[in-house]
């Protein structure tokens, strides 16, 4: 099944959507009864929560959040009702440095345990079904960001969900920052829909929205770095609140290089 040619369905069809769980394609239903490390290959992921301490929020290992009893709390759980891997982020959380919004998000790993690095040269694709449940004003819920390779933090590339339905993608324009956005999707609120986020070439990224794929230039200036992806829900808004947020349920993600 190719997660990038998935059109948007009612979240009702989510079970129908939730086949394709596991790096390499093997197909199973999600089981709700399971941690998300029994449903999904949590073996080249790391969670990243919004909680800890001011500047440095708690993150939980490969190892932790692997097998049906991994690691589970209220900003990463199964949804008990269609098995989905759902990240909660409340606009009131502990963020990055670099941040002022707070996240429940994965950032990919190595098998070996070691953070994930790779250079814009070969091929990078990250797929995934996903809805999201609320959200406040606006959530990233993919990303390719940098890595080694110079002094800036940045992400590459963002892709957004407003609460108005709009899909929209973030580029930056170069390592000192700058982002370009453009509206490349529309969903309700609540309905399920795919997206593939990819590198090719060395200097294109392609992004594919319920089959619609479009292609992105890479500025040179982000030659010397290297990358790695990140998913889940990254809210893009904050105050006092604990209780509002962005809530995303993700049936299907899966990464491949090549």
């Amino acid at each position: 099944m190719n997660l990038s040619r998935l059109s948007a369905a009612p979240a009702a069809a989510g079970l129908a959507l939730a086949l394709v769980l596991l790096t390499g394609g093997s197909a199973g239903a999600a089981d709700p009864g399971k941690a998300p490390g029994g449903n999904f290959d949590l073996s080249v992921w790391q969670l990243q929560e919004p909680v800890g301490s001011p500047g440095s929020p708690t993150t939980i290992s490969s190892s932790r959040l692997q097998g049906s009893n991994g690691y589970q709390d209220a900003y990463f759980y199964t949804d008990t009702r269609d098995g989905a891997m759902t990240f909660w982020a409340p606009e009131k959380g502990v963020t990055t440095p670099n941040s002022n919004y707070a996240r429940s998000e994965l950032r990919e790993m190595n098998r070996d345990g070691s953070a994930a690095n790779w250079s814009l040269g070969g091929s990078h694709r990250m797929n995934a079904t996903l809805r999201v449940v609320s959200v406040t004003k606006n959530v990233c819920v993919g990303q390719i960001h940098l890595g080694t390779g110079g002094s800036s933090t940045k992400p590459l590339v963002e892709l957004y969900y407003h609460s108005n339905g709009d899909i929209v993608l973030g580029t930056e324009n170069s390592p000192s920052g700058g982002q370009t956005t453009r509206t490349v999707g529309h969903v309700s609120i609540g309905k399920t829909w795919t997206y593939t986020i990819a590198v090719s070439g060395g200097n294109t990224i392609d992004l594919t929205v319920n089959g619609s794929t479009t292609h992105y230039g890479i500025p040179s200036s982000f030659n010397p770095y290297k990358q790695y992806f990140k998913a889940g829900s990254y809210n893009q808004s904050s105050s006092d609140s604990t209780t509002n947020g962005a809530r995303v349920a993700f049936y299907g993600l899966t990464v491949q290089h090549g």
